[in-house]
Parts: C-alpha cells; sequence; structure tokens
C-alpha cells in the first residue's frame, strides 16, 4: 500500500516539473497510466485467492472445533460436579440417618395386582 503511494507522488511530481514541455507531459501521463496497469496487474492471482481461501477456512473450522472441544468439557465439569454433589449428599444423609438426627424413609409397598372381574 505504501509502495503505491510512494509511485503516485513520484508520478505527481514528474507531471508537476515536466507541466511546461507537452512532450514530457505526454510521458508523464504515460507513465502515470502505465503505473496504474502495473499496480493494477500486480494483484494477487486466483490460485493465491484461493490458497488464502481454502487457509480461512480451515482456520474457522478449527476454531469451531476447539470451541466445541471447551464446551464438551465445560459440559463433562459440571456432570462430574454433580455427580460427586449427589453422592456427597447420600453420605451425609446416611450420616444424619445413623445419628438419629431424621428418620429412615418407609421402604416402598409393592403396587398391588388388580382385580379381576367377575363374570
Amino acid at each position: 500500500m505504501v509502495k503505491k503511494f510512494v509511485w503516485y507522488g513520484i508520478l505527481l511530481y514528474l507531471c508537476i516539473k515536466f507541466k511546461t514541455n507537452k512532450t514530457m507531459k505526454k510521458f508523464a501521463t504515460l507513465l502515470i497510466v502505465g503505473a496504474v496497469a502495473f499496480m493494477y496487474a500486480c494483484g494477487p492471482s486466483a490460485k493465491e485467492l484461493e490458497e488464502k481461501r481454502i487457509a480461512d477456512s480451515i482456520r474457522v473450522a478449527d476454531s469451531l472445533a476447539m470451541v466445541q472441544a471447551e464446551q464438551q468439557r465445560i459440559a463433562d465439569s459440571i456432570a462430574k460436579a454433580g455427580e460427586e454433589k449427589k453422592k456427597a449428599d447420600s453420605i451425609a444423609h446416611q450420616d444424619s440417618i445413623k445419628k438419629h438426627l431424621i428418620k429412615a424413609a418407609k421402604p416402598a409397598k409393592a403396587p398391588k395386582a388388580p382385580k379381576k372381574a367377575k363374570k
């Protein structure tokens, strides 16, 4: 980008300096047109643009994979913490029963079989 401004500055200087002579003015104009065409032709080729696009898509895919891995790690951590909390609560509940702070839960009764209808 800076090179373009340097070239434009040099060409502008030549145009101003050689304004008195028509031949030099035409030459400077030709130089400016040539420089602009040269700058335009120096842009990235289609192959370079395609390589850049592929590299960008790979970078985005890698970033997404990293984000998904981090989300999975967080979800696993939360699940593990929940299991540890449940285990600690169960142990605390059993200790409370042993110390007679709370009563043990009554065992659940088996469901009764439905009575058969008489015919």
